[in-house]
């Protein structure tokens, strides 16, 4: 062959190599794949192996309502979908999207080892110290001639003098006394020429007059020259203080037992502070404390803890304690307004969590714990001592783990519901024990949808033989047999002390007996329950 006619037919072979290859491509290409879109996928792939099956569907809006079928309420908000392989301790975690978290405001800390911050703090008042209080109440009738102390809160010291009153009473004992001291002294001049029963007498009436003077807390006449007892006499005050109240004016007249003066202390004072009933056992008797009065900003009284009072308030449910604090330079006055620290003992290291991550509704304390995935879970926790940002606890959390602090009763209350809808969900599905046994068919009420059945002793359920009714599962149960008829049939336990019928079949024979059974579960004995007899039999 001619070499043009050979590279003619070399050519014309390679281009036809060329379609032939476009070609098959093409065709590959454009193949019709039967299957619709997510048919490319071979069966058993991860696309199916993704999908859960569902158990419920239940109400975005948190309502008790859910559906076997996907549906949207009201609102036209899809139902949402409760899986079958969530744990038990899975049905509580709520899942947030990263959206919603942002829009919620969800903010999470880290429960950490630290120091509390937990001093006992209280609130008080400024009081008389009560063992310093003296009353100036003469036990004589008399009159005020002068006063030498005249305004409250007037300072006195002890022995100084109040007032200067006349008394009768008083002049007369004083009369008396000086009378009797005179003859004794009389007696006493004339040696043994005396009469002994003149001085013996003389010596009497002097000490019954000196009695009465000391039982009136009044002094004694101090002459000694024989004169006559002076008609005034003169109050001291009986202590330092100052004067809290006075009840006398110049010229008044006052009656034994009326209190003229009242003259306090106030070199030390009391504070008496409120605890609540809950920190008691963290308060004992000689704790230090700090106290200081917003009359004195960054001012700090030490002082101890002297008495706790052995009474609960009822209405506040706290304690009184009591403080006493050294006051000589007077800064504190009685009616003062006082914030008390108790110092609680030395700090140690506490599993802590902010305050705002516990919610307490009385009954529980949880907190949210954070999961992956913007998954949250409600865990319950024991607390121990709360102190100004911080609450320990003492079961329940570690050392690491991430709790939400806000926006925690929003997704709480979410998961509550989960929660009580899984556990819904759950006992609904508990299939309920189905016996089996043999009797008599006797009447059936159509209106009433029941039937009344003479049965053997069922011994699971600790009936013995007996005529009762139930009721039917469906109307076709009871088809087709007329009473007298000899059954078997079949019935299951419902609401508390009802039962039902769900198949009766024919009994060929007397001879065949059947011993009842649990068809469902034969290892599971049920509770002895009580059936209701019906009126043609009983137990």
């Amino acid at each position: 062959m001619k070499p043009p006619v050979r590279h003619f037919i070399a050519a014309i072979a390679l281009i036809l190599a060329v379609a032939s290859g476009y070609w098959i491509g093409s065709g590959k290409r454009h193949e019709p794949v039967s299957g619709g879109l997510g048919s490319t996928l071979p069966t058993g792939t991860a696309a199916s192996q993704d999908e859960r099956p569902v158990l419920y569907y239940r109400n975005p809006m948190g309502l008790p309502d859910t559906s076997p079928i996907p549906k949207k309420d009201s609102m036209g908000m899809d139902y949402i979908p409760v899986y079958a392989d969530d744990t038990p301790d899975d049905r509580g975690v709520v899942s947030v999207s990263p959206a919603r978290v942002q829009l919620l405001g969800v903010k999470t800390a880290i429960a950490k080892q630290g120091l509390l911050d937990a001093p006992l703090r209280a609130v008080g008042r400024i009081e008389l110290n009560e063992r310093s209080v003296v009353d100036v109440a003469p036990r004589f009738e008399g009159w005020v001639e002068r006063l030498h102390v005249n305004a409250v809160g007037d300072p006195v010291r002890r022995g100084q003098a109040l007032f200067t009153t006349y008394s009768p009473e008083l002049q007369s004992a004083n009369e008396d006394l000086r009378i009797a001291e005179r003859l004794r002294r009389d007696s006493s001049a004339n040696g043994t020429a005396g009469d002994p029963m003149t001085a013996d007498a003389a010596a009497r009436l002097a000490d019954a007059a000196r009695e009465r003077l000391r039982n009136w807390e009044a002094p004694a006449p101090r002459n000694s020259s024989g004169d006559a007892a002076p008609a005034r006499q003169t109050f001291h005050a009986p202590a330092n203080g100052f004067v809290l109240e006075k009840n006398i004016v110049q010229g008044s007249r006052f009656m034994p037992g009326d209190a003229l003066y009242r003259i306090a202390d106030l070199s030390t004072v009391w504070v008496i502070a409120d605890i609540f009933e809950q920190d008691l056992g963290r308060v004992h008797v000689g704790q230090s404390a700090s106290v200081s009065v917003d009359a004195f900003p960054g001012r700090h009284f030490t002082a101890k803890v002297a008495y706790l009072y052995p009474t609960v308030s009822i209405t506040s449910r706290s304690t009184a304690l009591r403080l006493e604090l050294d006051n000589r330079d007077g800064a504190l006055r009685p009616g003062m307004f006082a914030h008390v620290e108790l110092d609680t003992g030395p700090a140690r290291a506490r599993l802590l969590v902010p305050g705002s991550a516990v919610i307490d509704d009385g009954d529980r304390q949880v907190v949210l714990l954070a999961l992956d995935e913007g998954r949250f879970k409600p865990q319950a926790v024991k607390l121990g001592q709360r102190g100004r940002d911080d609450v320990e606890i003492l079961e329940g959390l570690e050392a690491g783990d991430r709790v939400v602090v806000s926006a925690n009763f929003l997704i709480d209350s979410e998961s509550s519901l989960r929660a009580a809808l899984a556990n819904l969900v759950s006992a609904e599905a508990a299939p309920s024990p189905t016996y089996r046994t043999r009797g008599t068919f006797e009447a059936y009420d159509e209106a009433a949808g029941t039937v009344t059945l003479a049965h053997e002793a069922i011994p699971e359920l600790q009936w013995p033989e007996m005529t009762m009714e139930f009721r039917l599962a469906a109307p076709e149960v009871a088809a087709g047999f007329a009473p007298g008829s000899k059954i078997h049939f079949t019935f299951q336990a419902g609401e508390p002390g009802e039962y039902i019928v769900t198949r009766i079949e024919a009994r060929e024979t007397s001879a065949d007996a059947l011993p009842a059974r649990a068809a469902s579960s034969p290892d599971r004995t049920p509770p002895p329950a009580s059936p209701r007899p019906d009126a043609h039999g009983g137990h």
